[in-house]
């Protein structure tokens, strides 16, 4: 099959032309023979079985039956008419139906011309009718394509009124079939079709489009669902092989002596297995000569800030600076409090920059960075303006990747001429399934066990009725000195109403725990930075018990004193919102819990969310469960979704259809990194074509 061919404009294929060509285009994205071609059915009909009408039962199943019609009337109806055919075969009569369409179809209907209809039937007043039958002259569906089971495409309203059935749809495959005379050219080596067992592609599109058995379907779907999988991670590991080759990283090989004198006496607790066993991964990065691009997940509390830091006294020790960029201006003031704390005491420079620094104290963080008295930088956004010039950075760390984009991030990469060293964090877990193919060019990092002393959190669904109970509870922490998070969920598009909500919990929760006794911390969207500040930090030094907020708090407010979260209308909150707000307490060494408190209205998605949280308090457990529900695209937010733009395969249900193509992708280019050897021709053929038409998607990371 000729590759250019199929890059055909669909306009010229017949039965198309310039009017059906554009609503394709706009309804479906078909724009060439080869998005027609790779228009996969979503659902197949059985169209085995040809019944007769006296077989027919009051099951509204679709059924199949050739007959003739021997009468064609309209009847008057309250609203409109209807066009009424008797159509019988030798054992009886029934009626077909049209409420629409109806001028068209009289005059093209036959009488006593043997007909298949096709479609689901009614009974009423003691008859069978079938309304808007598909219908194909016997003689017609003789000659076509002996199909077993129809295949059903997807399709709009738009086409459907603009005469674009199913049917039509079916019958320009066939008629692209005939073109290219059911020849399609060998995307993958023998020697994977071979240990595979796979069928070719050319039976393969041939049976996913016409299948004559469940069987031979179930070889298609597979075939074809192995490929583009395949290919999206032959991809992803050839620029991941590439990067290393390619770009050039400052070889960090000395273990100095602030990395030593850190990890011996100023470490406050010792590390985990898995910590260690990252540390070890990105040194060996550092010391590769090519420049570390990682992706490190850990759940919430699991010990990120001590890597980043490790990782970073690496960077100082071989005489680089090194900087940490935060998505809000509370998590990079408490990431610089909390490592000032920790290697105060070394002599490294540390300095914050966020928009709130005045115009003197950024100007000396400018001249201090530029001849390189500053060690590191820890800020928001402010980090990536042209005005901030480093001397040398050699490591540069993103906390919470998934809140900037590209262009942010490709930003701070080019503050060298020499590319740092890239460390991206997230504490909120991706699922395997999802990295392999999102980050399947990053090296990820897990880090998959807490801190020892660390108490699960207990959490607990609690309906609207048990409030008093929940206030009773939280007066018996307050008590033992413990501090209190009440959380309401923000909506975007109704902050009045978010503010209402918020400040009626306000005045119901400042009823019950009445001054002087107790104190109430309050916090929203609509405050001033400074007031929000203000409130955050009376709470952070215990001079309040409660703290009454929006989402605000979701990352990275540490109060280990902190040991209950209540989370208020709890149901409309995601699963990955509701673990990290559960992850702001469980910090300190005392038992801490999470009440998710709702309304008995919850829907089947809502109570499925409330009962993975109750049951586990694993990121990577709740992140699949997340996956499940919500689909590859929602999971990671408009920015990223559309790179799951697949054909066929889909990344949640052919999960094991993604590993073993992530093994042999990976398998092929070790052995053959750049597709010259004969076995791997039909592979560089085809991954050069997809790359030259831009179908395999432009990954961003």
């Amino acid at each position: 099959m000729n590759a250019n061919y199929l890059q055909t404009p669909i306009a010229y294929l017949k039965g198309v032309g310039p009017n059906r060509a554009d609503s394709l285009k706009t309804e479906l994205g078909i724009h060439t023979y080869q998005d027609l071609i790779q228009l996969f059915p979503n659902r197949y009909i059985d169209k085995t079985q040809y019944y007769k009408i006296n077989q027919l039962q009051r099951n509204s199943a679709d059924v199949q039956i050739i007959g003739k019609i021997i009468h064609i009337k309209t009847v008057e109806q309250q609203k409109g008419k209807r066009l009424v055919a008797t159509f019988m075969d030798d054992t009886g009569k029934m009626e077909l139906v049209w409420f629409r369409g109806q001028k068209w179809i009289r005059e093209n209907l036959q009488l006593n011309t043997p007909y298949v209809v096709f479609g689901k039937t009614n009974f009423y007043n003691q008859n069978f009718s079938m309304p808007h039958p598909e219908m194909e002259l016997l003689s017609e569906h003789e000659q076509g394509l002996k199909v077993m089971m129809q295949p059903v495409y997807p399709s709009t309203e738009k086409l459907s009124n603009k005469g674009i059935s199913n049917r039509v749809i079916s019958k320009l495959i066939q008629q692209l079939f005939s073109d290219l005379k059911g020849i399609f050219s060998e995307a993958l080596s023998p020697a994977i079709i071979d240990d595979l067992k796979l069928i070719s592609k050319s039976e393969a599109m041939f049976a996913i489009h016409f299948p004559q058995s469940q069987l031979v379907l179930a070889k298609a779907q597979f075939r074809l669902k192995f490929e583009e999988l395949f290919y999206v991670q032959l991809q992803l590991i050839a620029k991941n092989m590439l990067h290393k080759q390619r770009i050039k990283g400052f070889n960090f090989d000395k273990v100095g002596t602030l990395f030593n004198e850190f990890y011996t006496q100023h470490l406050p607790f010792e590390l985990t297995n898995a910590q260690k066993r990252v540390l070890k991964e990105i040194r060996a990065d550092l010391g590769s000569n090519a420049q570390m691009n990682r992706l490190l997940q850990g759940d919430v509390g699991s010990g990120k800030t001590i890597v980043a830091l490790m990782s970073m006294l690496l960077a100082i020790d071989n005489g680089f600076q090194a900087c940490l960029m935060a998505p809000t201006e509370i998590l990079a003031q408490q990431h610089f409090v909390g490592i000032e704390a920790l290697v105060g005491s070394l002599g490294i420079h540390i300095a914050l920059l966020t928009g709130s620094v005045k115009k003197s104290a950024r100007k000396l963080i400018h001249e201090q960075l530029e001849n390189g008295e500053l060690h590191i930088l820890i800020g928001t956004h402010a980090l990536l303006e042209d005005k901030v010039q480093y001397k040398n950075l050699g490591l540069a760390i993103v906390d919470e990747q998934h809140r900037f984009g590209v262009a942010q991030r490709s930003k701070l990469w080019h503050k060298n001429d020499i590319p740092p060293h890239v460390l991206v964090m997230t504490a909120t877990p991706i699922p395997r399934t999802l990295a392999m193919s999102l980050y399947g060019d990053l090296d990820i990092s897990v880090i998959d066990e807490l801190p020892p002393g660390r108490k699960p959190i207990k959490t607990v669904h609690r309906y609207d009725a048990n409030r008093l109970k929940v206030f009773q509870f939280i007066r018996e922490e307050i008590k033992k000195g413990r501090q209190i998070y009440v959380v309401y969920p923000l909506i975007q598009e109704s902050e009045v109403l978010d503010y209402k909500d918020l400040m009626d919990g306000y005045e119901s929760i400042a009823r019950d725990f009445p001054m002087p006794e107790y104190q109430i911390s309050i916090v929203h969207g609509q405050m001033k930075p400074v007031d929000k500040e203000f409130e955050m930090q009376r709470f952070v030094k215990g001079e309040t018990q409660i703290m009454v907020a929006t989402t605000v708090i979701e990352v990275g407010v540490n109060v280990p004193n902190a040991s209950v979260m209540i989370i208020e209308s709890a149901e409309r909150f995601g699963l990955s919102q509701l673990h990290q707000l559960r992850g702001r307490v469980g910090r300190g060494a005392d038992q801490s819990f999470c009440i998710l408190m709702t309304s008995h209205k919850l829907s089947t998605e809502a109570k499925t969310r409330l009962n993975t949280m109750v049951r586990t308090n694993d990121g990577f457990d709740i992140a699949e469960v997340d996956l499940k529900l919500r689909g590859p695209g929602d999971l990671m937010g408009t920015q990223q979704s559309g790179m799951l733009n697949l054909k066929i395969a889909d990344i949640v249900k052919d999960n094991d259809i993604l590993k073993t193509a992530r093994f042999y992708a990976l398998q092929v280019l070790k052995d053959d990194p750049s597709l010259r050897k004969e076995e791997n021709s039909a592979i560089r053929t085809t991954y050069a074509q997809l790359v030259k038409h831009k179908n395999i998607w432009k990954y961003i990371s």
